[in-house]
């Protein structure tokens, strides 16, 4: 997935002055996954709280 440079020079001016390339490589990982997120979203790829407790009942009582 890409990210869009807009939002990349968002991150970047949300850094402190200083930081390591732990914390870059984290902030980057963590907007990869909103933007997979927020595009699975879009898609339809949900599913309702209710299917999905459904869903988690159903493996735990197996």
């Amino acid at each position: 997935m890409n990210i869009t440079k807009s939002r990349l020079e968002d991150l970047v001016k949300e850094l402190p002055e200083e930081v390591d390339i732990e914390e870059v490589m984290y902030r980057l990982y963590l907007l990869q996954k909103i933007e997979a997120g927020e595009a699975a979203i879009r898609e339809g790829k949900v599913l309702s709280h209710s299917d999905a407790l459904a869903r988690l009942s159903k493996k735990w009582q197996s």
